[in-house]
């Protein structure tokens, strides 16, 4: 992935080797852990994606490995982590589209339970609180972030009476798969149905290369993933984990995929 592409490619300045496990279950991924804490070989560990309350942060702390999070955890120690503003910026994408006249603003979220997906959530109710505009369950989706899951779950959305005219898709992939529902439906992005999507800037996956222009919240997970690479350098010289914490805004790019609401 492109984060382990940044990761990989700072600790290789430093002649520091990546050890990437492969798991088919959060049990066994624990499991991995233990192994390698065991063989003495690792001399710290990342962990992506973390969720709100996050055995693997626990157990590491309980055997004393230095590690720094891709994303944050409700834990009482201190820990070392870097994080994007989820909150900030889907509250700030929802307040735009609001601002544009949509009160029918569906969310395609990651799967719930990570932490990433839930502060996200905390942003969408937050911008829709604001204005007064009550919360539908119905224009929540929580999955892994496919093509076809979201073509799925937007699909059902648009059959809502009255349907949402905006959407706002938790990863660039989430967003093909709302842009085929929406085509398939017969409607038009950024006229009839408008949409902002999260863009981890992936190099195959370029927001202004598709038609129309894709609207996002941008932030590079490869620089993200050098810059924990740096951070677990820092926590290997002896800087305490708990001085380690970055929380990296979010920009918010508008383009042609995100437009007035069609009543409006």
């Amino acid at each position: 992935s492109e984060f382990l592409a940044g990761v990989g490619g700072r600790l290789v300045e430093e002649e520091i080797d990546i050890l990437v496990s492969t798991v088919d279950t959060y049990q066994d991924e624990i499991a991995a852990y233990r192994r390698a804490a065991a063989s003495q070989k690792v001399d710290a560990f990342i962990l992506h994606s973390p969720r709100l309350h996050d055995e693997r942060a626990e157990l590491l702390m309980d055997l004393k490995i230095p590690f720094v999070l891709h994303g944050r955890t409700n834990v009482s120690a201190p820990v070392a982590w870097l994080d994007i503003d989820n909150t900030g910026a889907i509250e700030r994408a929802t307040s735009h589209l609001l601002d544009l006249g949509h009160r029918r603003i569906a969310l395609l979220n990651g799967v719930r339970g990570r932490t990433f997906a839930e502060h996200r959530e905390l942003g969408y109710l937050a911008a829709l609180s604001a204005r007064g505009v009550a919360f539908d369950p119905a224009l929540m989706g929580n999955s892994a972030f496919t093509d076809e899951v979201a073509f799925r779950m937007a699909q059902a959305m648009l059959e809502l009476k009255p349907r949402p005219t905006a959407f706002l898709a938790g990863s660039m992939m989430t967003a093909l798969g709302v842009f085929r529902a929406i085509r398939q439906a017969g409607l038009a992005l950024g006229t009839d149905v408008s949409m902002i999507a999260h863009d981890d800037v992936f190099p195959y996956l370029n927001a202004d290369n598709m038609y129309p222009t894709m609207s996002t919240t941008r932030s590079s997970i490869r620089q993200a993933g050098v810059r924990v690479a740096e951070l677990i350098l820092q926590i290997l010289a002896g800087k305490p984990a708990g001085d380690v914490h970055e929380l990296w805004p979010v920009e918010l790019v508008l383009r042609e995929s995100s437009g007035p609401a069609p009543d409006r």
